[in-house]
């Protein structure tokens, strides 16, 4: 098999009756599997009657986003591997650009579509949009996402070009890079996990695109949402991890985040958002302790 799209499922059920129906209708170039991260709701019965043609792996526990791609893509032998948010609409097509750009270009280890949202459809999606950034700081941004909000899509994105990283909600990737460089990192459990992924593919000389000619279409915020301090607390933990990972020589950065991270905690308390402030503490707490692994 060329391609394999896997959709990585936690005791989402109702996600996959809602979305799963557009990926089997539309997805004629690959096969299309979900791995089960030991659901404890009735996926695996939905799945068994409302989907009997999609292939299943079956994960004995919930090992998080990082790992348990890990442990779904170390059972595919595809030439290119897709990582499917379990919240994304496929529409007629969407596949096919990706494949025959990573065909023509075998410097380019993984690309993305351009990521609208599910809900105002004329609209990017804040998790990945048009292609992710990385600024001086090591913070992530995005072609068509702003500081609150994002962009209308009026085609101003629609060429394509080399990017910082791809979006973990839509990311096609070249399955033997993606196994020869470890995966996933599976100690960020989730969240920026495949932004730390595409700066190791970075390091190594690979390439990396947005293909805007495909497109998708993303709810967002399917896991967690947007002010949870749990995702709070794994983004500031992850992006140090990131950063002190595969920077060269980070420590003026970090110095200079030690700050900002204080910053983003006061202004999470006079938001009115205590427990998120708490998470910023607790994510530089946990960043010092697990860097040492590193």
């Amino acid at each position: 098999m060329k391609c394999s799209v896997i959709i990585l499922n936690w005791n989402g059920a109702e996600m996959l009756r809602t979305y799963l129906p557009s990926v089997v209708a539309n997805t004629a170039d690959a096969e299309v599997i979900v791995a089960d991260n030991g659901s404890t709701d009735n996926s695996l019965d939905v799945l068994a009657h409302e989907f009997p043609t999609v292939k299943t792996i079956l994960l004995d526990r919930n090992y998080g986003f990082a790992e348990g791609y890990n442990r779904a893509i170390d059972q595919v032998d595809s030439e290119y591997v897709v990582l499917l948010n379990s919240d994304v609409e496929t529409p007629e097509g969407w596949l096919r650009p990706l494949l025959e750009y990573m065909d023509a270009h075998p410097k380019v280890a993984a690309v993305q579509p351009k990521i609208r949202s599910w809900r105002k459809r004329a609209y990017f999606e804040h998790a990945g949009a048009a292609g992710g950034y990385l600024n001086a700081l090591g913070y992530p941004y995005c072609r068509g996402r702003r500081v609150w909000g994002v962009e209308q899509d009026k085609g101003q994105y629609d060429t394509v070009v080399n990017i910082d990283w791809t979006t973990g909600a839509c990311m096609c990737v070249r399955t033997q890079v993606y196994k020869d460089l470890g995966g996933l990192d599976a100690s960020f459990f989730a969240h920026m996990e495949e932004i730390d992924l595409c700066w190791r593919m970075r390091n190594k000389g690979w390439k990396l695109a947005c293909v805007p000619q495909s497109m998708v279409y993303h709810l967002g915020g399917g896991s967690l949402s947007y002010d949870n301090p749990r995702k709070a607390y794994l983004n500031h933990r992850n992006n140090l991890l990131m950063i002190y990972k595969n920077k060269q020589h980070p420590y003026g950065v970090l110095f200079v985040r030690f700050f900002l991270d204080y910053a983003a905690a006061c202004v999470y308390l006079l938001q009115g958002h205590p427990k998120s402030c708490k998470a910023v503490f607790e994510a530089r707490r946990d960043y010092k302790r697990m860097r040492k692994a590193y």
